[in-house]
């Protein structure tokens, strides 16, 4: 079977031509058919008829000037990219035809942009209202009047202008009186054909003049700048690139309340109470009056020996009673400060178990071992012998005590005898696996035999896996996988296959080789997958048999019925497996020997009610028989095929019986 043949690739300028000839015939774009699968071939079809568009668009807008000389009449959707290209070029064409009338030049200003340029110069020379200024052959003899050649010069002074029209130039053109020059317009350049007219990319050059923190961006016969970045909050972008701060205030977008009054600043406003407060008092964000503490300000309001008291708006000054420092009090008569004996005091300011010895307006303590004297507390406190030499006293972990400090180990290791070392301890040993341990150093891992798998759930269980139910089970086995502790096992059929050398796959059991089948001796064996089938050869009435697959027909001795039979019946018989890809080619058939002029008609007559396969003609000496549709369950399928061949203008039939048998794909 010969494999299915492939559409040719399309080329650019095919793809474009189609885009044209839709744009042609249908006047829009909008519905364009894809005729091929290439990205670059749509994008091709989409702009021919594009640009198509906008060509028939402009001539219609130049047609309508000339003939109605105006364009707002048209009745036209404005939104459409059409009717601005229609209303453009109508528009340029009354400017070119009103230059004309009044005797200006033809040449366009450059800032109506290349298009309008071309249609201007087309429709200012054409003449005043576009009429034809010869003489009519038509008019009688007696009624034309010859006109010189120096009438027609001054009649037409543009008669000779080699650039009448625009010239051949694309953009301007110059008359020297025995030839022309073309020119650009500014923002362009000529290119060395001495007429176009190619745009110059300012932003490639280094011809612009964008500043810092702006980007080029190139147009056509000019550039622009843009802003690389945002303004931020409080400011917007002018047309010229800059920031400018927005007056929040002028434009009511503040959030002030009622009672305050908005004040811009830049880049935000403030919003300011409109009530003040009185003196002594301050106003907070929301324009209340809040005290003012004035014995908190740097300048101390009050004289040396006197304190500041702060009252609602204001302040008061009291003057200072005498005061003795830390460590001494007053006396009796409260004259003089006299030393305070701490250590006479039940509460032992050093702590119990400790010794306090005074000093004047003072004192100091002795502390055990594993304490020291805090200067803030004033106290013995505990030294924290873990926390002040970290991983010099214990290998390990250091539990503080009071006084003192004991070593512990993390889990896996045990203290040694010297009370600060930590050895690994064999946790193996007490058997805390299911099936095999490793011992580590400061902990043990727990590991299964082949077909096993560690529990997630204690990390020490040995599940079994269940490779049928893996993600890639039902590619273990080619039929049925059946899980057993630590393994698996793959079946087959119970009839028509048997187990493969490698355990996994199922081989098809040929019945016929074996000879296991059940065929009489007038039976031919036909092995299929998974089964066989008992296949005998009858011809019909008026045929013999010639071979183990063909009957001939008998001779007719001018029979008209029996020239109308085919000429032969060829039986073939076909096995294949469900759900195979669709389209797919079964069956060639054609004459053995091929003649020009050869030409064949092939067709299914019978077994294809459902519709599985059709016919496609190869040539004119061969067809085929297509699978359509797939067939998704075992069966067995009977086909006709009949086969006109006609050569040298008679027609001949052949038939072909063919025995499709579908077996159950595994």
């Amino acid at each position: 079977m010969l494999p299915p043949l492939r559409a040719r690739e399309l080329s650019v300028e095919e793809c474009c031509d189609k885009g044209v000839e839709w744009a042609n015939k249908n006047r829009m774009c909008a519905s364009l058919p894809p005729i091929s699968e290439s990205r670059e071939c749509s994008m091709s079809q989409e702009q021919c008829c594009r640009s198509q568009l906008e060509k028939q668009s402009c001539s219609d807008g130049v047609e309508f000037a000339n003939v109605r000389e105006e364009c707002d009449s048209h009745a036209a959707e404005n939104s459409t990219c059409e009717a601005q290209h229609f209303k453009t070029c109508c528009y340029c064409c009354l400017l070119g035809k009103a230059a004309q009338v009044q005797g200006q030049s033809c040449d366009p200003n450059p800032k109506m942009g290349h298009q309008c340029g071309i249609v201007f110069r087309s429709c200012c020379g054409k003449g005043p209202e576009g009429i034809d200024l010869s003489i009519s052959d038509d008019a009688p003899k007696n009624q034309q009047v010859e006109i010189s050649k120096e009438e027609l010069d001054q009649e037409d002074p543009y008669l000779h202008d080699g650039c009448r029209g625009g010239g051949p130039c694309s953009q301007q053109c110059r008359d020297t009186g025995s030839s022309y020059v073309c020119s650009c317009f500014v923002g362009y350049q000529l290119q060395p054909d001495g007429i176009t007219c190619e745009d110059i990319n300012e932003c490639i050059t280094g011809t612009h003049s964008c500043g810092l923190g702006q980007t080029c961006v190139n147009t056509l016969g000019s550039f622009r700048c843009q802003r690389d970045t945002s303004c931020g909050t409080g400011y917007e972008l002018t047309d010229d690139s800059r920031c400018k701060d927005i007056d929040e205030c002028e434009t009511g977008t503040h959030n002030c309340p009622p009672d305050f009054i908005c004040q811009n600043t830049p880049g935000s406003f403030r919003c300011r109470p409109k009530l003040q407060c009185m003196s002594g008092f301050i106003q907070d964000a929301l324009g209340n009056c809040i005290d003012i503490n004035e014995c908190l300000s740097t300048n101390t309001p009050c004289p040396a020996g006197q304190i500041c008291i702060n009252t609602d708006g204001s302040f008061t000054c009291q003057r200072i009673s005498p005061s003795c420092g830390r460590g001494y009090h007053l006396n009796e008569d409260g004259t003089r400060c006299v030393d305070v004996d701490e250590c006479s005091s039940p509460n032992q300011p050093c702590g119990e178990g400790h010794v306090c010895i005074n000093a004047p307006g003072n004192y100091r303590c002795e502390c055990k071992a594993g304490y020291t004297f805090d200067v803030i507390s004033r106290t013995c406190i505990d030294i924290n012998e873990c926390r002040r030499y970290p991983g010099r006293l214990c290998a390990h972990k250091c539990e503080n005590t009071p006084g003192s400090y004991y070593c512990t180990c993390t889990m896996g290791f045990k203290l040694s005898a010297d009370g600060r070392s930590c050895e690994d301890l064999n946790e193996c040993e007490s058997n805390p696996c299911s099936q095999e341990c490793a011992n580590v150093y400061g902990s043990y891992q727990c590991y299964c035999r082949r077909g096993f798998q560690l529990s997630d759930i204690d990390g020490i269980s040995c599940e079994d896996i269940d490779e049928c139910a893996l993600p890639t089970g039902g590619h273990i086995c080619s039929f049925r996988c059946i899980n057993i502790p630590g393994s698996f096992q793959c079946t087959c059929p119970s009839s028509g296959y048997r187990l493969a050398p490698n355990a996994r796959n199922c081989q098809d059991i040929d019945e016929c080789v074996a000879e296991s089948h059940n065929c009489s001796f007038n039976e031919t064996c036909f092995n299929i997958q998974g089964s066989f089938r008992c296949l005998s050869l009858e011809c019909p009435e008026n045929y013999r048999k010639s071979g183990d697959t063909r009957c001939e027909r008998l001779p007719c001795n001018e029979n008209k019925e029996c020239q109308s039979l085919p000429l032969r019946i060829t039986y073939y018989h076909l096995s294949f497996p469900t759900n195979i890809q669709v389209p797919t080619d079964i069956f060639r058939m054609g004459p053995s020997n091929a003649v020009p002029g050869d030409k064949i008609r092939l067709s299914i007559i019978s077994g294809n009610h459902e519709g599985f396969f059709t016919t496609k003609k190869v040539n004119n000496h061969s067809g085929l028989v297509v699978m359509q549709r797939q067939i998704t369950e075992p069966r067995d399928l009977h086909l006709t095929i009949q086969m006109q061949l006609s050569r040298h203008g008679t027609v001949n039939t052949f038939i072909a019986k063919l025995s499709i048998f579908v077996s159950a794909q595994l």
